[in-house]
């Protein structure tokens, strides 16, 4: 199958990433795969949820919303209530983050992490983590600085990105047009040392064997390989 923008199957989309795009966090990115741009920011504040106070542990939490011009039909701000897949979607990017950090460094504070999309052209989910986590390599370095931490908090790079089948060909990091035609479509969420965190996967109409699976895990795990380079080489 070829591709409309030109890449091999395997291939990531361009990757790009600014750091420090807002001045008032702890740590911010705006990233880009492809036309698909997320702004992510961390904050560290005091105090964390009922459930954890007097445990000494601190807590890391996501919010994620699609801003009203980032698709090619507006949607209305997500005021009063979440879409169900915003929530979702925001807490698949709290539990990814929490597997890499450490929160017994941070007790009784909480990292807030937001994830706003401007422009959606598939991924959004995969590109809000990965951005995420390099905000999270910032507020490690403000920890450190401000000497609340005196180490690391962070347990291991993180990225993620997706895949599908289309067509009956695995296609990695898809855009909108092939995922709204995959017959699989999948997440994948991975640590550099390989540990899965999360994987999302379902069929259209369509059931397929763990051999099919075993694949597009296969190939999945090439591109977070990847991401977590370019994340290395940005940085």
């Amino acid at each position: 199958m070829k591709r409309a923008d030109g890449r091999a199957p395997d291939e990531i989309r361009p990757i790009s990433l600014e750091r420090g795009f807002i001045k008032h966090a702890q740590g911010s990115a705006l990233i880009s795969f492809g036309n698909t741009k997320v702004l992510c920011v961390a904050m560290v504040e005091e105090g964390v949820p009922p459930f954890l106070k007097g445990t000494g542990k601190g807590w890391l939490t996501a919010e994620y919303s699609m801003l009203p011009y980032s698709t090619p039909n507006r949607s209305p701000r997500e005021i009063d209530q979440k879409k169900g897949r915003s929530y979702e979607i925001q807490r698949l990017i709290g539990r990814s983050l929490r597997a890499v950090v450490d929160l017994n460094k941070i007790p009784d504070k909480t990292i807030w992490i937001d994830c706003d999309v401007l422009q959606a052209d598939g991924g959004t989910r995969c590109a809000a983590i990965t951005g995420s986590f390099v905000c999270l390599l910032d507020v490690d370095n403000w920890l450190q600085r401000k000497k609340i931490v005196d180490d690391t908090i962070i347990k291991d790079f993180l990225a993620a990105v997706s895949v599908g089948l289309v067509n009956d060909e695995i296609l990695l990091d898809l855009t909108f047009y092939e995922d709204s035609r995959a017959s699989i479509d999948m997440n994948l969420v991975m640590t550099a040392g390989k540990k899965l965190v999360e994987l999302q996967v379902s069929g259209e109409e369509y059931f397929f064997s763990r051999e099919l699976l075993d694949k597009l895990i296969d190939v999945a795990e090439k591109g977070v390989e990847f991401i977590i380079q370019e994340e290395k080489r940005l940085l």
